[in-house]
């Protein structure tokens, strides 16, 4: 009687075990499903800006959609690049604006959050949660108080308004760059100071090599934002020596909306926007684990 309720209870679990192995892989087969989807409907739009850089204008507007071109045209690249200035306009986004603004940003909110993160002072605390109020504040409310401010300081048709301000820090940069800060063991500061170290020896020398994967994050962050800035260099900027890249594709735009479906205006656009996206995506795609790594990190501890 025995041996026959083991062989009932071994039939009922077989149909159990089989039953589980089948949800998991159905939940595994939805769950790639679901991601491969989503990716697809996210690099769309960048496939369908490449597939655009190479048509031609016939190629373009016809009906049904075209979506690997033949021929494909490269030289749209070189020509698109060559209709304006783009150059220049690299040349001033890279050494006036992107890169400025990403180093200050850099070096000024490690200063503050590490001020923030690492020392203990009177009101640290209360600063630190005023600091954090001003991410409340839309960018829209202050935008006509410092275009009328920069006005008067002389400051308009120069990159001053777009990088005098990553001198004082970002609430937002500061509040990663604290939070990562105070993962670091104490113990290693200590150690610091009773050989002798100053807070800025320490700061350099322990914090910052540690400190790699949310540094990448805030500099990949900045000059994301910096590059891709359209409405700072709009507002501040209106002479054509000083257009960074986002106004000079906006310039190529209007152009290719005045010549409607003639002179591969808008072949022409999508190439320089493919070239003006590359850097970005190359970065991250060189970056990707310290980026990561970086944002799985920060904010660890409260």
């Amino acid at each position: 009687m025995t041996s026959n309720v083991q062989a009932a209870g071994t039939r009922v679990a077989e149909p159990s075990i089989k039953s589980v192995r089948l949800g998991r892989a159905l939940t595994e087969i939805l769950k790639y499903t679901v991601l491969i989807v989503l990716t697809a409907s996210y690099a769309f739009p960048i496939f369908w800006m490449i597939s655009s850089a190479l048509k031609s204008d016939s190629q373009i507007y016809t009906v049904p959609p075209i979506l690997i071109p033949n021929p494909a045209h490269w030289n749209n690249f070189l020509d698109g690049w060559t209709r304006l200035p783009f150059g220049m306009f690299a040349i001033n986004s890279i050494f006036r604006y992107t890169l400025p603004v990403t180093i200050a940003t850099l070096v000024s909110s490690t200063i503050v959050a590490y001020g923030f993160g690492r020392l203990r002072w009177p009101g640290r605390d209360t600063l630190f949660y005023v600091c954090m109020m001003t991410m409340m504040i839309p960018w829209q409310v202050t935008m006509v108080p410092l275009f009328i401010t920069y006005k008067e300081l002389g400051w308009i048709n120069t990159y001053r308004p777009l990088t005098v301000g990553a001198l004082f820090g970002n609430a937002y940069f500061i509040f990663l760059l604290r939070q990562f800060f105070r993962t670091i063991p104490e113990e290693l500061s200590d150690a610091a100071r009773i050989d002798g170290a100053s807070e800025l020896g320490i700061l350099v020398r322990i914090i910052l090599p540690l400190s790699v994967p949310a540094l990448s994050v805030v500099a990949l962050f900045q000059f994301v934002w910096a590059w891709n800035d359209y409405l700072g260099p709009l507002i501040y900027l209106n002479q054509d020596d000083l257009f960074p890249l986002a106004l000079g594709v906006q310039r190529l735009e209007r152009i290719a909306t005045s010549m409607g479906t003639s002179g591969n205006a808008y072949p022409h656009l999508m190439a320089v926007s493919t070239i003006i996206a590359l850097p970005i995506i190359l970065i991250f795609f060189f970056a990707q684990r310290t980026f990561i790594e970086g944002v799985s990190l920060t904010g660890m501890k409260g």
